[in-house]
């Protein structure tokens, strides 16, 4: 009888019951392919649930970069259908927003080594919903148990949130700023001038003295 113990740092155990009521390792041949796949399919569809309620937009990439799935948030905010996303190169969806030679750095080098980036911003031309300003964060998932990979291929979680509204309003904000220090320089500079005229007539309009010998 086959019964699946635990798991032990992403580590899928697996056991056998033998005639003496003790237990004892099962290989993946013994399995077979069949429950890799039903397992792996009830995981994903575990993940893309807990996914799919998050408020942030949110991606899931395979390890070629590939778009596995996205979440409702996603769909809803970049007003796109999942047959225009999914199965699709992340650098190609859209009109290629995403296709940043930076971006690529971090998913292509720094995150395969680091597993997690944090604070890309990224401020772009959307179609549909406009000029956005984007911060993505990342998270690489993969076990460090090769035979696990056979069940939980690695996976690529982006999390993406919305700052247009707080760049615009401190955009608007450092305007203001600019414009006041402009003013404050001019009222300054007229000042100083009308006191320089008026020290320039005082001394013209001084009386002189004349001192008798």
């Amino acid at each position: 009888m086959v019964a699946v113990i635990h798991t032990n740092k992403s580590r899928l155990i697996l056991m056998n019951n033998t005639s003496n009521n003790t237990v004892a390792p099962v290989s993946y041949e013994q399995i077979g392919a069949n429950f890799f796949t039903e397992f792996w399919e009830e995981s994903w569809t575990y993940i893309k649930t807990v996914v799919d309620v998050l408020r942030e937009p949110v991606l899931i990439l395979d390890k070629n970069l590939k778009v596995l799935a996205a979440n409702e948030a996603f769909y809803k905010f970049f007003q796109v259908e999942p047959k225009d996303t999914e199965g699709k190169i992340v650098y190609s969806l859209g009109n290629g927003q995403w296709n940043i030679p930076a971006l690529r750095k971090l998913l292509e080098d720094i995150l395969p080594r680091e597993t997690f980036f944090k604070g890309f911003e990224v401020e772009h031309e959307f179609p549909v919903i406009g000029k956005r300003t984007i911060i993505l964060n990342a998270r690489h998932i993969q076990s460090n148990d090769k035979k696990s990979l056979k069940v939980f291929p690695p996976i690529i979680m982006v999390a993406m949130d919305d700052i247009s509204q707080i760049m615009s309003v401190a955009n608007k904000i450092s305007h203001y700023t600019a414009q006041l220090e402009k003013a404050l320089s001019t009222q300054t500079d007229h000042l100083e001038s009308r006191i320089s005229a008026l020290e320039e007539r005082s001394v013209a309009t001084e009386p002189i003295n004349l001192k008798k010998n």
